[in-house]
């Protein structure tokens, strides 16, 4: 342990501690700007100073480590004008019409501000206007509102292994951009929205598409539909003051109904049918010697970075469409037959816990019509919490409202999607007991449960026993990818999902998600599973009405159609 004194206050922390952290362990508060609990240590934007005993200058509480007999002052009159001026020259070079910016309220940047009561700037402002990049579907960077704290590159190269952007430049010219000021759509970026997520200000946000959905609602003629996915249920409830890991399932299908949408479902009803058509892949290709291993498809981020990365290796993805695809393609036929609805006059909403859903939704051949979209606008979490807001939704006051049918009947299976290690978890209870005759003694798969990158089980399939990973993040998914295209993996089966977490940390998912959050996230994630009555896809009795009714049989022609897909080699512009 090492004692020192802050503010007048004796303390012990374990050595090794910085400064940040002890104060914030003993309830002193220290502003921060870069500093971002999961990522490195920057130091760079300098507002978390405080003014150490016997030094000369004031140090960065976030990267200097405190000292036996340290004394510390966070909110001297030198620290306080510090922080003050600091924040005033990047306000100086910082577009501050803050009440035009999708984070007004919400941003970091604006509650330092406030903090430090600068209502009035001594500086000029020094701003040189930039290009807005906004030429994809799924994020929107404005340059304008960059403060250059540098947790996009840091998460874009550490964590995704991407590396898309970096900073550019000197002093207030310095710019956070890709390489020669291209756009986003000209690099190998996978649209995971990872940067969006942790930008403090509003310089990187999802392409918003709420006034796209508001203006389908008011249509008189429109039949608008919502599904949605497995991790927004445990993560909306951040957007309206709820604890993380709170399950909001049934009010968020009364919101849903109070905005105006014809019918809710629920995206967890096609991972149950993804389960179906990909489980029988997975055994068709272990029995007929097909290619091996097969990875999964789930996730847009992961499959836009084979594409570009790995394109040797596509041959091993998944056929099927994901989820969302899934439940758009029998949307625009099965349900529009059903229910004897013009597709001129159907539209179809997803809300996701991904930016890059937005980018998946727009792929060419995610239509069976080839003229109208199979998902015609994709809603972050954030988005819809924005549009609940909007409304006047007394969120914590709605009763509890029921998914409708024919796709409300779902499984434990397909809400564990949510979460890193669901997919394969949910595969291996339905492949294990098709494969085997038999059922399981045990469903849950815990081995491959957790926030470790990279994680590995064995199941036995009949007289084999297979083995079996999980990896997400993109810095993970490179290890496997380098793997595979190697041809030294030892595995069978592979999910990747591009997001740390998988999607219950997406890009589009709540401000402020750390491990913790995660953590809690995937903890609700599986106690939603744990409370269902059925907890395998292949005992949901609909998807067996379905196969009955319209699909015929997994793997069959009009499943092949509807239902998967081919990847292509995507090559930089």
């Amino acid at each position: 342990m090492v004692n020192l004194r802050i503010n007048n206050i004796d303390i012990s922390v374990l050595e090794n501690t910085t400064i940040l952290n002890a104060a914030k362990a003993n309830n002193i508060k220290i502003p921060t700007l870069c500093y971002y609990e999961d990522l490195g240590i920057k130091s760079d934007c300098r507002i978390c100073v405080v003014e150490i005993e016997g030094q000369k200058g004031l140090s960065t509480s976030c990267s200097t480590i405190v000292k036996e007999g340290m004394v510390v002052k966070t909110n001297s009159p030198r620290v306080l004008n510090a922080r003050k001026t600091i924040t005033e020259l990047i306000l100086a070079n910082h577009d501050a019409n803050c009440t035009a910016c999708a984070k007004n309220l919400n941003c970091e940047l604006q509650a330092l501000a406030n903090k430090l009561g600068i209502d009035h700037n001594r500086f000029e402002t020094v701003l040189k206007v930039r290009p807005i990049d906004d030429n994809n579907s799924s994020i929107v960077r404005n340059p304008n509102r960059c403060i250059k704290c540098g947790r996009c590159i840091d998460v874009c190269k550490n964590i995704q292994g991407i590396n898309v952007l970096e900073l550019m430049g000197r002093s207030h010219d310095a710019v956070v951009t890709p390489a020669y000021g291209r756009f986003l759509s000209e690099e190998f970026c996978t649209f995971c929205g990872q940067c969006s997520s942790v930008c403090p200000v509003g310089a990187i946000l999802e392409k918003d598409d709420t006034d796209r959905v508001w203006k389908a609602l008011h249509e008189p003629n429109k039949k608008v539909i919502v599904q949605i996915a497995p991790a927004v249920r445990v993560s909306l409830g951040e957007e309206i003051g709820a604890k993380a890991g709170s399950i909001v399932t049934g009010k968020l299908v009364a919101a849903l109904k109070l905005l105006g949408f014809y019918q809710v479902f629920d995206t967890d009803f096609t991972a149950d049918l993804t389960i179906i058509e990909e489980g029988n892949e997975l055994i068709r290709r272990v029995a007929e010697g097909g290619v091996l291993p097969m990875i999964t498809s789930c996730c847009p981020g992961w499959i836009s970075f084979a594409e570009q990365h790995y394109p040797e290796i596509l041959d091993h993805l998944s056929t099927c469409k994901s989820p969302q695809q899934m439940f758009g393609a029998l949307a625009k036929t099965y349900y529009a037959e059903k229910m004897n609805i013009d597709l001129a006059d159907l539209f179809v909403v997803s809300v996701m816990p991904c930016t890059a859903k937005k980018y998946e939704a727009g792929r060419e051949e995610m239509s069976t019509d080839h003229q109208h979209p199979d998902v015609d606008a994709v809603l972050t979490t954030r988005e819809l919490g924005k549009m609940i807001r909007q409304m006047g939704i007394n969120f914590d006051k709605l009763e509890e409202a029921p998914f409708d049918s024919p796709f409300g009947i779902t499984t434990g299976a397909g809400a564990i999607f949510g979460a890193t290690g669901g997919v394969m978890e949910a595969a291996l209870r339905t492949v294990y007991e098709v494969v085997n005759k038999k059922p399981l003694k045990n469903i849950n798969f815990t081995s491959v449960r957790g926030l470790e990158g990279i994680k590995e089980a064995e199941v036995k399939l009949g007289d084999k026993t297979i083995k079996v990973a999980v990896a997400h993040t993109l810095a993970n998914a490179r290890k496997i990818a380098e793997q595979v295209k190697n041809g030294t993996s030892p595995y069978v089966f592979i999910e990747v999902m591009c997001c740390p977490g998988g999607c219950i940390g997406g890009g589009g998912q709540p401000y402020g998600t750390t491990t913790k959050t995660r953590q809690e996230r995937i903890d609700a994630t599986y106690r939603v599973d744990e409370n269902m009555p059925i907890r395998k896809s292949h005992e949901n009795p609909i998807i067996a009405e379905l196969y009955k009714e319209f699909l015929i049989a997994p793997l069959g022609e009009k499943s092949h159609h509807l239902l998967h897909t081919a990847y292509h080699p995507r090559i930089r512009n």
